[in-house]
């Protein structure tokens, strides 16, 4: 049974948007949610985990695979094509935005991939809740929030503690590949990250760009835009 190593997020990394849909994402939503969507017991928020929630994903999944995990996946892009380019896996995504839960839905159906199951949760509440020690072979954070504002920078998911929490998660082998288009995130998530004695870094400084991951829109906005995009990828110690 997972250890509980909670993680207290009453400040959270995201911000709460509206839940409606529309009709296709509705349609994706009513036609896969029994099949990959997974419900965990609340919280204090809607979107916070209980810390008695427990799942077994190896039943979740009908079959024992290696886990692997991307918090705040969006509307789906880069979780579809890795799950598409590791069939081996069992993929989870956490996503706290509904209709962004229903558009990954209606993606991963389009290409036919059944290896992910989807949590509409905090992400950081649910590592440290359903996931035991050493579970994880990957942790993927692709683009978080970055809280430009320096007294919103609390907020940030990088942060010590979450740091900590992902070290003990992930298996020997295990990486926490991560990526960002702000600089100044990206030199904080250095420093988090390098002092945390769990993790080591698997390049000497910025990792070259993990070739699984798609081009989003949201990234190419940035490229766009002229930000260089930063990625970083941590083994466990």
């Amino acid at each position: 049974m997972p250890t509980a190593t909670r993680i207290h997020r009453d400040v959270v990394s995201y911000v709460r948007r509206s839940g409606r849909m529309n009709e296709s994402q509705q349609r994706a939503w009513d036609a896969h949610r029994a099949a990959w969507v997974v419900d965990l017991p609340p919280g204090e928020r809607r979107t916070s985990v209980s810390p008695e929630a427990a799942i077994d994903w190896t039943a979740t999944f009908g079959r024992e695979a290696p886990l692997k995990v991307e918090i705040g996946s969006g509307t789906g892009h880069a979780i579809t094509a890795l799950a598409e380019a590791m069939p081996e896996a069992n993929l989870i995504a956490f996503e706290v935005f509904t209709p962004a839960v229903a558009s990954t839905l209606g993606r991963l159906a389009r290409h036919g991939v059944g290896n992910v199951r989807l949590v509409v949760a905090d992400g950081a509440q649910a590592l440290a809740t359903v996931f035991g020690e050493r579970s994880v072979s990957e942790l993927w954070t692709f683009f978080p929030d970055p809280w430009h504002k320096a007294r919103h920078h609390k907020r940030r998911l990088v942060s010590p503690a979450f740091a900590a929490l992902v070290a003990s998660r992930l298996t020997p082998d295990g990486v926490w590949r991560l990526a960002t288009d702000w600089d100044d995130y990206a030199e904080a998530m250095r420093d988090v990250l390098d002092a945390e004695p769990g993790l080591v870094n698997c390049h000497d400084g910025r990792a070259p760009r993990y070739d699984l991951r798609p081009v989003t829109r949201y990234e190419r906005r940035g490229i766009e835009a002229g930000r260089t995009i930063h990625d970083l990828a941590y083994r466990r110690a």
